[in-house]
């Protein structure tokens, strides 16, 4: 009897007269569909599964010991990781506004922890973001100040090369604006986007 996985947790499936691990593969990627969820990562027999040996790992016959892992995200932890994010860009819109006065003020700690925050929130969003366009009918027209996401980003982007350049030359004055009057506002646009998902 073969053995699935799904995110690590063993899964009680009947086969239905799949005879490769072709057959497995897109009965799995139908049942995904229907229940909002996308496969995110495969593995077989403990073997990752990727573009350049699908065609191979699919025509494989199934044996009585085959092992399928899959890693799958679904629409609604999507949507709740989005919610996460929100408060998250809430907070940080807050502390990004004070960098200014904290430069000013001697309080480098914070603000160095605040800068530091920013960058790991910014990577995870981008992170869930790239798992959204998985689900298309769900996030692919939403738009951040009347921009597309994409085209929002790459504003956002130079904006942040601009930040991290200021950090390298230790501008705080520049460091200081771009804080207050170009990062924070995005932060809440970003939040406000988010609330609405």
């Amino acid at each position: 009897m073969i053995q699935v996985y799904i995110n690590g947790e063993n899964a009680d499936v009947q086969l239905e007269g799949e005879k490769t691990a072709g057959d497995v593969l897109r009965s799995f990627e139908l049942t995904c569909e229907e229940n909002g969820a996308a496969v995110i990562g495969i593995a077989i027999d403990g073997r990752q599964i990727t573009a350049e040996n699908f065609d191979e790992a699919a025509s494989q016959a199934l044996t009585d010991s085959t092992k399928f892992e899959f890693s799958v995200v679904t629409r609604q932890s999507v949507q709740e990781a989005f919610s996460g994010i929100s408060a998250l860009f809430d907070r940080l819109s807050e502390k990004m506004e004070n960098v200014p006065m904290d430069l000013q003020t001697g309080k480098n700690r914070e603000a160095a922890e605040a800068i530091k925050e920013l960058a790991d929130s910014i990577e995870r969003f981008c992170r869930i973001a790239a798992l959204a366009s998985l689900f298309p009918d769900t996030f692919s027209d939403l738009t951040i100040d009347t921009k597309n996401f994409s085209e929002f980003f790459a504003d956002f982007s130079k904006v942040l090369l601009e930040f991290e350049d200021a950090l390298q030359k230790n501008d705080s004055v520049l460091i200081g604006d771009l804080s207050e009057y170009e990062i924070c506002p995005r932060l809440q646009m970003i939040s406000g986007f988010l609330k609405k998902i």
